[in-house]
């Protein structure tokens, strides 16, 4: 039952730039993954591991390994960097898309 007016729903635009770059950094996921996987098989050392999981504000930090300090400080200060530069480059798009 309309009254004469169609409504379209668009769904999110995503551009093709942004789609590339998902894709690119999901690959470069698996990649990573696939040679840490190789590395430890062929070397047969210890491995370490370690991140950081943002669920809103709260950060959920993990690690295990001998290594593990320095990739949770890696992976804390790469988070942080990342939120920054979100906040910046929202900030920018909004002043100059309106």
């Amino acid at each position: 039952m309309s009254n004469g007016k169609e409504v379209e729903d668009e769904g999110a635009v995503i551009s093709g730039k942004l789609l590339g770059f998902l894709l690119f950094g999901i690959t470069l996921i698996f990649v990573g993954v696939a040679v840490l996987v190789v590395t430890s098989l062929i070397l047969g050392g210890s491995g370490s591991v370690g991140g950081v999981i943002l669920i809103g504000p709260i950060p959920i930090v993990f690690g295990a390994g001998p290594d593990a300090g320095w990739i949770i400080t890696i992976s804390a200060t790469l988070t942080v960097v990342s939120i920054i530069l979100f906040v910046v480059f929202t900030k920018r798009n909004r002043k100059y898309s309106g």
